[in-house]
């Protein structure tokens, strides 16, 4: 089976070209590929598709197997490949995942694809819909104390759930490693969460590290650095232009502040390498 090893922002994953190949089971694939010592080794497993609401379909496999429904990083590679590929021959186009249909537009040096930009959607608010039990119709700037500390945590949907958490000290020196599975499986997250841990710098710099729910910490989140920038918008800490610092690169983040309106993600999309991969083989070390 052939694969693609695509990063944005070092969020790595490998990317199955499903116009062309086949993959049986597709959460059994998504275990065995993204094992970083038996496999190809990846943050998860990307299939591309024919859309059925959009261009092009993107269906998401986190590495312990679980679906995704959103990933920002993953969606502006998937967006780079098809044109790539002579899929489509416009710098606009469509991509859904889970349903949700977002609009691409590439950046272009001649035929040369130098970044994307990512119409996210609006940002869910709403408690229930994020989905967060909490007594409130909405999450944000609230205390709460999770594994013996406080934390002031905002909750936003990106299509995915997140909250987010501003923190005094820099996220390089923030215990993410003992906070960040607390939160994803605290009872509050009926649906498990993905954790941002966040430092202001000023009204147009965030820097962040984050926690995914069913991956662990990477080296950058898409649809996490919206949420950071949205709960940071809200809470009057960011005009409507950030630059978010991820561990793994920039990625720019426009919101109008307005819950109609969409939450606009500018960030590059790499290839590390393509190869031939044999699931067969890789499966007796029973990973």
């Amino acid at each position: 089976m052939k694969f693609i090893k695509m990063q944005g922002c070092g969020n790595d994953y490998v990317y199955i070209d499903c116009l062309k190949e086949k993959v049986e089971n597709e959460k059994e694939a998504a275990v065995l590929l993204s094992n970083r010592h038996f496999g190809v080794g990846a943050d998860g497993l990307i299939l591309i598709k024919k859309g059925t609401a959009a261009d092009f379909e993107m269906v998401m496999y986190n590495p312990d197997g679980s679906r995704g429904e959103m990933c920002g990083n993953a969606i502006r590679c998937v967006a780079r490949y098809v044109y790539d590929s002579g899929y489509v021959d416009s710098a606009r186009f469509t991509v859904e995942s889970m349903g949700k249909v977002k609009i691409i537009e590439l950046f272009l040096n001649g035929n040369e694809v130098e970044g994307a930009k990512v119409n996210m959607g609006e940002p869910i608010l709403n408690a229930a819909d994020v989905p967060v039990n909490f007594n409130l119709q909405r999450v944000v700037n609230q205390p709460v104390n999770i594994g013996g500390r406080d934390f002031n945590m905002t909750c936003v949907s990106m299509g995915n759930p997140h909250a987010v958490m501003f923190i005094g000290e820099s996220p390089r020196e923030f215990n993410l490693e003992k906070f960040g599975p607390l939160f994803e499986n605290d009872k509050m997250f009926p649906n498990r969460v993905n954790a941002e841990f966040a430092r202001v710098i000023n009204k147009n710099e965030i820097e962040m590290r984050v926690w995914e729910r069913g991956t662990g910490e990477t080296l950058a989140c898409g649809t996490g650095a919206c949420a950071v920038a949205v709960a940071a918008m809200l809470c009057g800490y960011a005009d409507n232009e950030v630059t978010v610092h991820l561990t793994g690169g920039d990625l720019k983040i426009n919101w109008s502040g307005s819950e109609s309106d969409p939450v606009y993600m500018t960030g590059p999309a790499e290839y590390v390498f393509t190869g031939e991969i044999d699931l067969q083989k890789i499966r007796r070390f029973n990973i």
